[in-house]
């Protein structure tokens, strides 16, 4: 695969299952060496996209290519070039973890010294090499997704697909995985993550973020916040039932655009601490609270879908 090739590229992909749209139209390009993120709510296509991603899934109509070879026609060598980190454990609990990657390594071809090399780099990438003969079953959770890792990468995949692989960890271990990601971009591994956590999505290079099927937004995380401008402020009626008299009323004083969600009202604004000034003189017996803040990812999908990320 040439430099310029990307490691995924979609056109107008579409997956329905029994007449219900699961991908409506999905065009995508991913560079080699990036750590993309799919960012987007329960339901929304992620794990659809992934599954086609990863050949385990047809779809509907479209192009995908992987790595430079078309799917479905090529999909045998894409899987030999892919590793993949599903969101359910792969782990058998009862091997150690070193014969969990020996039997990873015979499924792609690895015997004698060659497997037995890229046995011990890979747990030393993961930092697992002291725990080589220790049971599965027996470690954190943190420890049994960076195995999980290593055995995605025994092979020495052009790209690496993660479902959701912070899930059921604790805070520490979700950091130390993600430490570990941006560990392989750096060595030139093509990581796409699927996550619908805000934190994960910031540590990625760029994201698309996927609503009902679609891409409602994409580029980095920078050039997303800044699609919002200036700085969003949000203010909670004191009653519920006056969330959209209150809307009304702030839009005729100030001439703003007033989106209520979730039980808050969202503006969006140049000067943040000006128009929440305004709103403390002139709503004060309306409003419960005022905050001010820059704009966050979860803004950009408030924007794009006027719902937020579940």
């Amino acid at each position: 695969m040439s430099d310029d090739t990307p490691a995924v590229s979609t056109t107008d992909l579409c997956r329905a299952f029994d007449g219900r749209t699961a991908l409506g139209g999905v065009s995508l390009t991913i560079r080699r060496g990036e750590l993309f993120g799919l960012l987007g709510p329960n339901g929304g296509g992620k794990t659809t996209l992934f599954q086609i991603l990863a050949t385990t899934l047809p779809f509907t109509s479209g192009r995908v290519s992987v790595l430079g070879y078309e799917l479905p026609a090529s999909a045998a060598q894409v899987r030999a070039r892919i590793g993949v980190v599903f969101q359910a454990p792969s782990l058998d609990r009862f091997l150690t973890v070193g014969e969990n990657l020996a039997h990873q390594g015979h499924l792609y071809g690895l015997r004698g010294t060659p497997l037995e090399t890229r046995i011990c780099e890979c747990l030393e990438l993961v930092q697992l090499t002291d725990r080589r003969k220790d049971i599965v079953g027996t470690l954190s959770g943190g420890m049994k997704r960076r195995v999980e890792l290593a055995k995605g990468l025994l092979h020495e995949p052009g790209m690496l697909l993660l479902d959701e692989p912070t899930t059921g960890l604790d805070p520490n271990a979700r950091r130390d995985l993600w430490d570990h990601l941006a560990a392989l971009r750096d060595r030139g591994v093509t990581c796409l993550v699927t996550t619908h956590l805000l934190e994960e999505a910031e540590r990625c290079d760029r994201i698309a973020i996927l609503d009902r099927g679609r891409i409602v937004a994409e580029g980095t995380p920078e050039e997303l916040r800044a699609s919002i401008g200036g700085e969003v402020v949000t203010a909670v009626p004191r009653a519920a039932a006056r969330l959209e008299p209150v809307r009304k009323a702030i839009e005729d004083c100030f001439r703003v655009q007033v989106r209520a969600i979730g039980g808050g009202l969202h503006i969006e604004t140049k000067d943040g601490a000006s128009l929440g000034h305004d709103l403390l003189r002139g709503f004060s017996r309306d409003l419960a609270s005022v905050t001010i803040g820059k704009p966050t990812l979860e803004d950009v999908f408030l924007k794009a879908t006027g719902r937020r990320l579940e």
